[in-house]
């Protein structure tokens, strides 16, 4: 057979090895994580600190050009983050204004900045070009929750997320193939995979509401 095969089972040695060391840190963070998230209870999150502050804007950091009521999105999330601690994945923008003669009689514009354990929204007085800013950390346990979850953690996080996903299906298969040619290891370890598949059944069944 040739998951029998020597050289086969250099590399899955290999390979187990390896993977295993490489995941270590984040299968640890993931475990714990699986604990803080699965028992809320035993880890009494901080109260939230909310941060409220005012920011001027100028307008050719609020506007397209001058004359025009456009918003301009991506100098104003320029001049945001530059100004400020704001951090985190911006939304779009939501604007309603009412322009009368050429004239901006009404203009209002909000949006929301969202990461890990954090939000943050932004409304500004298109008229004034006066900001509101309140941000909201709910500190470490729900931050390390949120990257648990790939809440609000960005595309290349859920991304890191699916690659040690697969590293670990490959841990697991590694192992496999190690215990294949020793059949008294294997048939015992086949075992209890047995009993631990029936027993997570049985506690589904029987204690999952």
């Amino acid at each position: 057979m040739m998951l029998k095969n020597k050289g086969v089972q250099i590399w899955a040695r290999r390979l187990h090895i390896y993977i295993s060391m490489a995941l270590l840190a984040v299968t640890l963070f993931f475990a714990l994580t699986g604990i803080t998230l699965n028992r809320p209870e035993l880890f009494e999150l901080s109260k939230p600190i909310i941060r409220q502050h005012t920011l001027a804007i100028p307008s050719q950091h609020l506007f397209e050009r001058e004359g025009h009521f456009q918003p301009n999105r991506s100098a104003l999330l320029r001049f945001l983050t530059h100004q400020t601690e704001l951090r985190g994945t911006p939304s779009a923008l939501d604007v309603y204004t009412e322009v009368e003669n050429g004239e901006l009689v009404l203009g209002e514009l909000s949006l929301d900045f969202k990461g890990p354990g954090y939000n943050a929204t932004v409304f500004v007085d298109m008229t004034s070009g006066e900001a509101e800013i309140e941000t909201t950390n709910y500190g470490m346990v729900a931050l390390l929750n949120d990257l648990h979850k790939g809440r609000n953690s960005g595309s290349v996080w859920k991304w890191f997320i699916d690659i040690t996903a697969l590293l670990m299906v490959f841990f697991v298969l590694t192992g496999v193939c190690l215990l294949l040619p020793k059949k008294k290891t294997f048939r015992t370890s086949m075992q209890w995979m047995g009993l631990g598949t029936a027993l997570s059944f049985v506690i589904y069944f029987v204690a999952v509401p």
